[in-house]
């Protein structure tokens, strides 16, 4: 019996050793333990007119907190915000989610919103992931592209937040299903380093930190797969569904490739964004263009500068045709059996 009690307990050891190496080289152990965090600081923001104003432009046309984060009326082709509902939050609406994602109350309500939240858990949640109460929040939210927001314009959209009418919204809990729920507490990384701003007159690093940054393009003009990583080689070539009760679209190709964006010019990018149209064609409500629109005509024209940049991508998306499988980004898109 002793012999047995002795094989037994190698066997165990061996099995947990196995276990710890697949969890090692697979998943990692952060679902397990949670997410990488640091701990909170005591700093606040000055609240100045500079900052209140460059804040209320970030917020409101450029990187998507007022849109993300506010109820809308989806049966109006420009998707306006509903009033009295700016930063008030809302259950995100869009199909294929893994449960149920919420987009918190960002206003200065004490009961259901973020009165009660410091200067860096705002900072925490908008650059590393790491909710007020500690939980990795799911990377809907794009705080990778956010966590190189430089510290400046970071101040400055909690700032405006900190501004806002406190409106009284109960919304439900974040429910993510198993195993997206653990798995996703391997995203958040630490912010523990100055973020500064790109010099503005280093144009192709100011035209990125625009685009990449602070509007966030790629977050839908990017095919990502079962994990919601962007699939590599696939960088703004289009394929991503976006679905809700009112409809749905794939996101367009904008690379610089024929079957892209090759064929705009800066007039017509302006064109397209500030009125939803490309010539006589609308875009879909899926493209909020009606946020994009408040942008000025520099950063647009440095968004798109910036595209015309990248490396061009054959990947032909059309919204007119069916939905046939695509090989290339490996989801179902119209003239996806053309690529």
């Amino acid at each position: 019996m002793k012999k047995l009690g002795k094989i037994f307990l190698v066997v165990l050891c061996l099995l947990a050793v196995v276990l710890a190496a697949a969890i090692t080289f697979t998943v990692g152990w952060r679902p397990i333990i949670g997410p990488k965090t640091r701990a909170l600081t005591e700093r606040k923001f000055e609240s100045t007119p500079q900052r209140l104003a460059r804040g209320q432009y970030l917020a409101n046309a450029v990187s998507g907190c007022m849109h993300c984060h506010s109820e809308h009326d989806w049966n109006q082709r420009t998707v306006p915000i509903l009033a009295g509902m700016d930063g008030a939050g809302e259950i995100l609406p869009y199909a294929g989610l893994p449960g149920r994602i919420v987009a918190s109350n960002l206003t200065p309500d004490a009961q259901t919103g973020a009165g009660t939240w410091s200067d860096d858990q705002f900072a925490r949640a908008i650059r590393e992931g790491i909710g007020h109460d500690g939980r990795a929040l799911f990377p809907i939210m794009p705080y990778q592209n956010f966590r190189n927001l430089s510290d400046e314009d970071l101040a400055s959209i909690i700032v405006y937040l900190r501004s806002l009418p406190p409106v009284h919204h109960e919304l439900p809990k974040t429910e993510i299903i198993f195993p997206v729920k653990y798995l996703i507490r391997s995203v958040p990384q630490p912010v523990e380093a100055p973020v500064a701003s790109p010099d503005p007159s280093d144009r192709l690093a100011w035209d990125k930190y625009v685009a990449t940054t602070t509007a966030g393009c790629a977050d839908c003009h990017t095919p990502q797969d079962a994990h919601g990583q962007p699939i590599p080689g696939m960088d703004f070539a289009g394929g991503f569904l976006l679905k809700t009760t009112t409809g749905e679209a794939y996101s367009a190709n904008i690379t610089p490739d024929a079957s892209g964006i090759s064929y705009y010019d800066e007039a017509l990018f302006l064109q397209a964004m500030h009125t939803g149209y490309v010539k006589a064609r609308p875009l879909s409500p899926m493209m909020p263009f009606g946020f994009y629109s408040h942008m000025t005509d520099d950063d647009l024209k440095a968004v798109f500068a910036y595209l015309r940049t990248i490396a061009p991508v054959k990947h032909r998306v059309d919204n007119s045709l069916p939905p046939t499988y695509c090989k290339l980004c490996r989801q179902w898109h119209g003239a996806g059996d053309q690529n």
